[in-house]
């Protein structure tokens, strides 16, 4: 790093908290074993839905069919949603009294995955049976809002994803709070030019990394801040003043960022 990057750096680590500190979380998305079975398009999925036997049995499928997003969908502040379903036979949580999906009782993805068995029943990522999907703890987290980011990557290109909407294990998801703050951050040219040059030569934003940025927590002020900049759709420049505000960036400090 230059001088003045270094001294940027310097006012990032003096004021922040890492985020392994935060009251937060950071996971990779789901990993099904075999894609082409559970990962599903949207035609596929009315198909699936259009040969259950009756309505109940259409509304309890189609809950266990989600939307799911890969690591090419993930733009900064936005992603592009390409009609893909995540088939969420999971394989329940044994410390949250979450049982596992029995595939008996969803007869219509039975169906579907009976097509693959041959390459489901021989995958090493599975659940307690070839239907059911690797364990997953933190499966209730998708069902609340969350910031989604591909691992790999020269910039972060973060967003915001609704509750309900699964990720690939080639995104990462923060969840908890100050999430408005922290993807403003996380998209910030302070961000991206400064704490990413830290990160390993392939561009790597795994949890060991993430845990170790520093981060100010911000206070009511700040957070109404951001979420007022975010709803107005402000542009860049405000943003990062923004946030170069909070780290009291210098004028030539600022100055730089802005030129690299």
């Amino acid at each position: 790093m230059s001088p003045i990057e270094q001294s940027i750096k310097a006012k990032i680590e003096k004021i922040g908290t890492p985020l392994k500190d935060w009251d937060i979380n950071i996971y990779r998305g789901v990993l099904t074993g075999f894609n082409d079975a559970f990962i599903i398009s949207g035609e596929k999925r009315d198909e699936i839905l259009a040969n259950c036997k009756n309505e109940i049995e259409r509304k309890k499928t189609a809950e266990l069919i989600r939307p799911i997003l890969r690591g090419r969908d993930i733009k900064r502040y936005e992603y592009n949603f390409a009609d893909l379903y995540l088939i969420n036979t999971h394989n329940g949580v044994k410390e949250k009294n979450i049982p596992r999906i029995d595939i008996k009782d969803y007869p219509a993805i039975k169906k579907h995955l009976d097509e693959y068995w041959e390459k489901i029943e021989k995958r090493a990522d599975q659940g307690d049976t070839p239907y059911n999907l690797r364990n997953c703890v933190y499966m209730d987290e998708f069902f609340q809002p969350h910031i989604g980011y591909c691992e790999i990557g020269i910039e972060m290109d973060a967003c915001m994803i609704e509750s309900g909407i699964f990720i690939n294990n080639k995104i990462y998801m923060v969840t908890g709070k100050h999430l408005e703050f922290l993807i403003i951050f996380f998209n910030s040219k302070l961000f991206n030019k400064i704490i990413l040059q830290s990160a390993n030569v392939t561009g790597g934003k795994g949890v060991d990394f993430m845990n170790k940025i520093h981060c100010i927590i911000p206070n009511q002020q700040q957070i109404a801040e951001a979420k007022k900049l975010l709803k107005n759709n402000s542009t860049d420049y405000e943003k990062d003043e923004f946030i170069n505000n909070i780290y009291n960036l210098t004028p030539l400090q600022k100055e730089y960022l802005q030129t690299i």
